[in-house]
């Protein structure tokens, strides 16, 4: 990573988590009652910054939020965590991000996000943030916004020589486009995300192996494939490796990709050696699997020893 700053820029998504919490999820055309409702602020651009910033790295966030009420309380409470919000811009006429969320009695989620002021992120806003991008140490990415967007952003880092971190969620239908892979540093997909990517199901060693090959063989430097409750797999000195994560009760796992995301990218901001920053993001990850909602989880670096 060709600069010395230790400012992370993130382009991505911001949404109002509607949250209820149930026994088991419903069928096709069943009616359940949920024990109990919860707003929380959620996105997953926004838990990323949100995650960098409460783990004690520099946080600039570039995102669409509609002129609403959901977007007053989104910017004030990105503004509160210390998240640089310059490019954070308000769009009349379209609704902010929301996010309907179910959460069972294992702490597995079912989302369904109405994107929103999200959809209309684009070039023009990422070039708004041209020179904070260029002279940041990473660019954490995923996949709530349009492409072109990222695919702009990711180039402008890449030819600048700062880091791009993309975390492929949610996996879009079609391949992801060569212009953006070819411009990723580093890709974190959890193990769902992966076989979407490469057409592997990775099961164990092997096949976590296989798929970091075949994601390197698409133009990404490096891979961490995310495994849950067992850790993160990837390569160091072209061997595998996994790191474990830290055995906890889960109670939600809504927005525990996101604190990994974020996690690593501070990790790696205060030269962390990769093994380590995984282990550093694997703790973030599984404090926040053991609170509910989505930002509310995110761990603050005090906690994590």
């Amino acid at each position: 990573m060709a600069t010395d700053s230790k400012k992370i820029v993130i382009i991505g998504s911001s949404n109002t988590d509607l949250v209820v919490r149930v026994e088991h999820f419903p069928q096709a055309g069943e009616t359940i009652m949920g024990s109990d409702f919860m707003t929380a602020q959620g996105g997953k651009g926004a838990n990323q910054a949100v995650a960098v910033a409460r783990l004690g790295g520099e946080a600039v966030f570039v995102a669409r939020l509609g002129n609403d009420a959901f977007g007053e309380v989104t910017l004030a409470a990105l503004r509160s965590e210390g998240i640089d919000t310059r490019y954070v811009t308000i769009t009349d006429g379209v609704a902010s991000g929301v996010a309907t969320i179910t959460v069972d009695d294992n702490g597995e989620n079912c989302i369904v996000v109405a994107g929103g002021a999200n959809l209309l992120l684009s070039p023009e806003d990422v070039d708004k943030a041209a020179a904070d991008i260029q002279s940041a140490s990473l660019l954490l990415m995923q996949l709530e916004t349009p492409l072109p967007a990222l695919i702009r952003a990711a180039r402008l880092a890449h030819d600048s020589g700062v880091g791009v971190v993309l975390n492929p969620a949610p996996y879009p239908k079609e391949p992801l486009p060569t212009e953006l892979l070819q411009n990723v540093d580093i890709i974190i997909p959890n193990e769902t995300e992966a076989a979407y990517m490469t057409g592997i199901q990775v099961v164990d060693d092997a096949s976590a192996l296989a798929a970091i090959r075949k994601m390197q063989s698409m133009g990404v430097k490096e891979a961490i494939i995310t495994v849950g409750k067992q850790g993160a797999y990837t390569l160091v000195d072209n061997q595998l490796v996994r790191v474990p994560a830290v055995e906890v009760k889960a109670v939600d796992t809504t927005a525990a990709g996101d604190t990994f995301c974020g996690a690593l990218c501070v990790a790696l901001t205060k030269g962390m050696p990769m093994t380590d920053a995984i282990r550093f993001a694997c703790k973030a990850a599984s404090i926040s699997v053991t609170r509910k909602g989505a930002q509310p989880s995110v761990p603050y670096a005090k906690e994590i020893s």
